[in-house]
């Protein structure tokens, strides 16, 4: 049986106590398809991150009433099936902060605010006090899901 070096606990009791948390809180959910792997991790996120994860999740779902969802390197993706189409937006958390990836963030009007390495992605970082405006995050969404996404 595998077990955890610091803990000496086995995999199993690992696994009964809840996901482990990666550096920074996020959470480390096994890779998987569907809204069930989606609610997994939102409700493993720490503290005050976690009711952001249920209200941005519910945010999209509303805007987005065909989206599909997955987890994928230990991050929620949500996604659009069809020809052209993909993954049109990540979540994962850090130490401080939630941070939306908009895979195509940069052709968005108006771009979200966070910049990127890559030239077409852009992030919205979401700190604890910050307020979210839902009716800009909405419209974000909604434009997302209608560019080509990513093929992760």
């Amino acid at each position: 049986m595998k077990t955890r070096a610091r803990t000496g606990q086995s995999s199993k009791a690992s696994a009964a106590a809840g996901p482990v948390l990666l550096s920074g809180g996020n959470p480390q959910i096994a890779k998987g398809y569907g809204d069930a792997p989606v609610q997994a991790y939102i409700a493993a996120m720490p503290g005050w991150k976690s009711d952001l994860g249920r209200r941005l999740d519910a945010l999209i779902t509303r805007t987005v009433p065909e989206v599909r969802k997955a987890v994928k390197y230990n991050s929620p993706l949500y996604g659009v099936e069809g020809e052209g189409r993909g993954w049109f937006l990540g979540i994962h958390c850090f130490t401080r902060y939630v941070k939306v990836t908009f895979f195509r963030g940069a052709s968005l009007q108006p771009p979200p605010p966070g910049p990127s390495k890559q030239k077409d992605v852009r992030h919205l970082d979401l700190h604890e006090s910050d307020p979210l405006d839902e009716a800009q995050f909405a419209a974000w969404v909604r434009q997302a899901s209608r560019l080509p996404g990513e093929k992760l």
